[in-house]
């Protein structure tokens, strides 16, 4: 055997070594995260529900579903809802995803309530990107485990964006084990 083939050979052996090495430490390693987050069904349907509830009430909303990192799951823009409610729910999720978590807060509504009361003393020199205090973000969760969150925008206030959010959670609360 030539110590070109032979060589090629040992590093081949080494490449699959390592590659099953990493297979068996991706399903038991220590230090792993396991994260859940909603079936893209019931997102789907989550949104659904937000979208109604709001419009039994006569509110044309957007709805939007994000994992913990933010990213879009799913969106509904109800019949008729304004343009600028797919960005705006999709802030309120976003922000719901990532500034309740610290605090054990469940929406957007807790954290502005919070600043309203402690306003910071200092004005942030850079906005954040994606982020709003605006109320009706919710997060979701899986007993007391955060794995998403639900914007909805629209309605003539964001309390009742925060309700249809609210109720559409009630609906499918069951079948988030």
């Amino acid at each position: 055997m030539s110590r070109a083939l032979a060589t090629t050979l040992a590093v081949f052996a080494v490449l699959m070594l390592g590659a099953a090495v990493d297979a068996s430490a991706q399903t038991a390693a220590p230090g792993l995260v396991t994260t859940q987050k909603l079936s893209a069904a019931l997102a789907n349907e989550l949104v659904g529900e937000s979208v109604a509830a709001c419009a039994q009430k006569g509110y044309t909303v957007t709805a939007v579903v994000v994992d913990l990192d933010g990213v879009r799951q799913a969106l509904l823009r109800g019949n008729g809802a304004p343009i600028h409610t797919l960005d705006n729910a999709f802030y309120k999720a976003y922000s719901a995803a990532s500034l309740t978590l610290a605090r054990k807060e469940n929406s957007t509504k807790e954290v502005a309530d919070r600043i309203g009361k402690n306003p910071p003393t200092t004005v942030p020199q850079t906005p954040l990107p994606n982020v709003t205090y605006a109320v009706g973000g919710v997060t979701i969760k899986a007993g007391e485990t955060p794995i998403g969150a639900i914007g909805v925008s629209g309605a003539p206030g964001g309390q009742f964006d925060e309700e249809c959010a609210r109720a559409a959670l009630a609906k499918i609360k069951d079948r988030m084990k």
